[in-house]
């Protein structure tokens, strides 16, 4: 009887740390509905009413670990939930992270003037942990405009 309650003890524990770890972190699937939901947004409700939206900090594109931002093909940061202090900024010169540091919305904005989506990988801090960390980014342009969306993932 010991045996059997330690098992399905061990088996609760079990489910319990999956359950929660699973849920904690945002996927890259997410990401890509996300923002290309956001991109939709850009093109039914308007610039103004986008922004607005990606701002929020508890809107609807900030959502478990991650959020969506969104820039101009300039390089200039239009909407950013989490750092408003970078919207209106020039951001092609600020490098990520690593050594010897890339221009990672430099590629942001070549992903986005070229195939018009992808993935950027680079290193970025993530809240709570000093030590870079590897990061994933999917690019959109927002269909007819000027503009991209992104929402990442820590590795």
């Amino acid at each position: 009887m010991r045996r059997i309650t330690l098992a399905v003890l061990g088996i609760a524990v079990s489910l319990c740390l999956a359950g929660s770890a699973f849920a904690a972190g945002a996927t890259k699937d997410e990401c890509v509905s996300k923002s290309k939901e956001s991109a939709a947004m850009v093109n039914e409700k308007g610039i103004g009413a986008a922004i607005a939206e990606i701002n929020k900090k508890d809107g609807m594109f900030v959502w478990k670990d991650t959020y969506v931002f969104l820039m101009d093909l300039d390089g200039k940061m239009l909407a950013h939930p989490m750092s408003p202090a970078l919207i209106g900024k020039n951001l092609l010169e600020m490098k990520d992270k690593g050594e010897p540091g890339k221009l990672l919305f430099k590629e942001f904005v070549e992903v986005a003037k070229g195939k018009g989506e992808g993935w950027v990988d680079y290193m970025w801090i993530n809240p709570g942990d000093p030590k870079p960390r590897k990061k994933v980014t999917y690019i959109y342009r927002v269909p007819g405009k000027d503009l991209f969306v992104g929402a990442g993932i820590y590795e």
